[in-house]
């Protein structure tokens, strides 16, 4: 089903309310994506076709019911249900919700199966996704429970990379999740991403003080004092380029964010609207950390734009781009590390076999 030079993008279809479908078919109007990678839409051929109409979109789906019908160099729409959907753009729709949940979980699958080589995810609503069934607050939270490894929120541009200690936590209990041991999960899995999906060797990383100071010495709480700069020795000691706690606000301003491959904020809006002010409209959110890839845009779904013909689709194309660029880089990283001998230099083997 594969070739060797093409990959397969798994992408699930989002709230179908917002401006998800609108982004996906922007994407691949320019048919020259599909000479290094073909996609695969989870959702139906009835609502693809009634988006492509809607938009006045030119672009051909190859319509499949089974993973291993999927055709290389076409837009694929893998049949997740067959039942109509009524599309009410800019409508919060609990019944949407549910249907952007499947697409999530079938892609999922396919990734977890290997059938598709990364994920994209269109925008969800995270208020109409949940039920019974599903009880996350987004993306990373349900990814970390279905894929293996210790998942990190991480915004990435070509220029910027901002991973979070904590992520979809309340501002009250910020300070009572940021642990020791969190903070070593969370740096150590920046740094192994630097290095295996970014192909930065010796990576530099600086992290943000959990209080406005990074707490004057106590004057305004003792969390940065007594939990994390004796962690950010620790981790210094062990060899690692980590540096900080740095003082937030001054930060990004100062510029000093260029000096570092990333930055770990503590919590949320710490790191993301610094991050979205620099670079919004060409972020990714990328779920380092874990054995699969996933990346997507970094906006929401805009019901206020929604059906209106107005979407960017330029950060959903940079996921795009992100998620092929990382695939890459880890089998490029996998190759190197698992036979050293078979990919070192002519003139290094050599000189290996003479010592012997």
């Amino acid at each position: 089903m594969k070739q060797a030079e093409n990959i397969i993008v798994g992408i699930s279809i989002g709230d179908l309310n917002g401006i998800g479908g609108e982004i996906v078919l922007k994407t691949f109007e320019d048919g020259r994506i599909l000479d290094f990678c073909t996609p695969v839409i989870f959702a139906s051929i009835k609502v693809m076709s009634f988006l492509k109409t809607h938009f006045n979109s030119s672009i051909n789906f190859h319509s499949i019911n089974s993973i291993n019908q999927i055709a290389i160099g076409k837009v694929n729409v893998f049949n997740v249900w067959k039942e109509p959907v009524k599309i009410n753009f800019g409508q919060e729709d609990l019944k949407i919700g549910e249907y952007a949940i499947k697409s999530l979980a079938s892609a999922t699958k396919a990734l977890k199966e290997g059938d598709v080589d990364v994920l994209i995810t269109a925008p969800i609503n995270k208020h109409n996704i949940q039920s019974e069934e599903f009880k996350f607050p987004g993306h990373t939270d349900y990814l970390a429970q279905e894929l293996g490894g210790e998942s990190l929120m991480f915004m990435i541009t070509d220029t910027l990379r901002v991973g979070l200690l904590t992520d979809h936590v309340p501002v009250k209990d910020v300070s009572t999740h940021i642990t020791p041991e969190l903070i070593q999960q969370k740096i150590n899995t920046v740094y192994k991403s630097l290095i295996t999906d970014f192909n930065i060797q010796k990576p530099k990383i600086a992290v943000l003080g959990i209080n406005p100071h990074t707490g004057d010495h106590g004057v305004i709480g003792n969390e940065d004092d007594n939990v994390l700069r004796p962690t950010l020795k620790k981790i210094k000691e062990s060899g690692k380029l980590v540096y900080g706690p740095y003082a937030a606000d001054s930060f990004f301003g100062s510029d000093n964010y260029k000096n570092f491959d990333a930055i770990i904020a503590s919590y949320h809006d710490q790191g993301l609207i610094p991050f979205k002010t620099l670079s919004f409209g060409q972020g990714v959110n990328y779920t380092a950390g874990l054995n699969k890839i996933r990346t997507s845009p970094d906006h929401g779904t805009a019901y206020e734009i929604a059906g209106k013909r107005e979407a960017n689709e330029s950060s959903f194309k940079e996921a795009l781009f992100s998620a092929l660029h990382i695939y890459k880089n880890r089998r490029e990283f996998e190759e190197l590390t698992s036979n050293p001998l078979k990919k070192a230099p002519r003139n290094e083997r050599s000189k290996n076999y003479k010592d012997r």
